[in-house]
């Protein structure tokens, strides 16, 4: 057995969908075949979008999936991210912005930064425009970065090096963004295998960016290809008509969307442990899987 653990942390935000369901599966596929645990994460972060907790566990055991310990809640561990950032606050790495989102989005920026990426503007304000600014409005707190990319490996994509920049690491309503909360749940629990999305393939580098900073072990990223509908959109949870639910109301029960799942990455029909066998990652479409309704699906392009 190897140490070490995988795992699938969905936020509970709506029902998953078809591509939710296949990501999941994949990560079961590549923590298992690796001798590794598999664990579920809940991150609930944002209580006015988690609803749905129990309807996405019952969908997960659905399609065969077991975990290898009780899931674990975000909105129950406040208190270990407010402990790193006090940390990287101790080492001069956290400085308050006020910044609105607006004004981030029309601010100047560097030609070479990414889009989106935090200009500055609050990073080197005195102690007296801050004291001015937060009768305003209350202050987030920021990374300050003294790095602009960081490269990561990923096992399907090889290296790959992405911008970083001085990211939110707790929000001005007090609560802590995902960015900080995966990096320091992913330690705590033992994970050294993040597979997910190929959509998050681009914040991998600002995620083990600020690992480093921590002193946190590095992990191995697995970026999959997407799910897409048939206008060629990454499949997204208001798209009700491909879930189990959905799909069950057309006559396709969970060992069906199994199988179309398992059909979509090349492995045989039947429980997950039956193609734990014949599952390798060279051997995984490296293209995204069309599903538009299953009548009409094209695995992989």
């Amino acid at each position: 057995m190897t140490a070490g653990a995988g795992r699938f942390a969905p936020s509970p935000s709506g029902d998953l969908h078809v591509g939710n369901l296949r990501t999941a599966v994949l990560a079961w596929l590549f923590a298992r075949s690796s001798g590794r645990g598999f664990l579920l994460r809940v991150e609930d972060l944002d209580p006015e979008r988690s609803r749905t907790e129990a309807a996405q566990l019952r969908d997960l055991t659905a399609v065969g999936l077991s975990w290898d310990a009780v899931p674990v809640r975000q909105s129950e561990r406040t208190g270990y991210y407010l402990a790193a950032i006090d940390r990287l606050s101790e080492a001069g790495r956290v400085y308050e912005c006020f910044c609105t989102r607006s004004e981030i989005a029309d601010a100047p920026r560097a030609p070479h930064a990414p889009p989106g990426a935090y200009p500055g503007t609050c990073r080197n304000l005195t102690e007296e425009e801050r004291a001015r600014r937060r009768r305003d409005r209350p202050a987030a707190l920021r990374l300050r970065a003294d790095a602009e990319q960081y490269t990561v490996h990923d096992l399907l994509h090889g290296t790959f090096t992405g911008p970083v920049d001085d990211m939110v690491l707790l929000r001005n309503d007090g609560v802590p963004p995902y960015n900080l909360a995966v990096v320091i749940d992913d330690a705590a629990q033992g994970i050294d295998q993040v597979v997910r999305g190929g959509d998050l393939l681009t914040s991998a580098p600002r995620q083990a960016y600020l690992a480093s900073l921590l002193g946190l072990p590095e992990v191995v990223y697995a970026h999959v290809p997407l799910v897409l509908n048939g206008a060629g959109q990454r499949l997204a949870k208001r798209d009700g008509a491909i879930t189990l639910t959905a799909l069950a109301g057309i006559g396709m029960d969970s060992d069906d969307v199994r199988n179309l799942i398992l059909a979509s990455l090349n492995l045989p029909p039947g429980t997950l442990e039956n193609a734990l066998d014949a599952f390798s990652p060279a051997l995984l479409p490296r293209g995204p899987w069309v599903f538009d309704s299953p009548g009409s699906v094209l695995p992989g392009l």
